[in-house]
């Protein structure tokens, strides 16, 4: 049950970040951060691996665009 949830919670994330890869809306990536964060939580509870992946992927993705820009844009 965990990792359907932190799967749902990587997907919504993963949704809501490959839009904030724009330059204006970059600073929104800090808010998506820390969801993907609980979600790699939750995934870590699970018994399988897929859900907490998926979020440590879009918490890679996030990380890589923010360094990049140096976390403003």
């Amino acid at each position: 049950m965990l990792n359907i949830v932190s799967i749902l919670i990587g997907l919504v994330c993963l949704i809501l970040a490959i839009p904030l890869q724009l330059p204006i809306l970059g600073l929104g990536l800090w808010l998506v951060l820390p969801v993907a964060v609980v979600g790699a939580v939750v995934g870590g509870l699970s018994s399988k691996n897929a859900g907490r992946n998926l979020n440590l992927l879009v918490i890679g993705i996030i990380a890589v665009r923010l360094s990049i820009t140096g976390g403003l844009f």
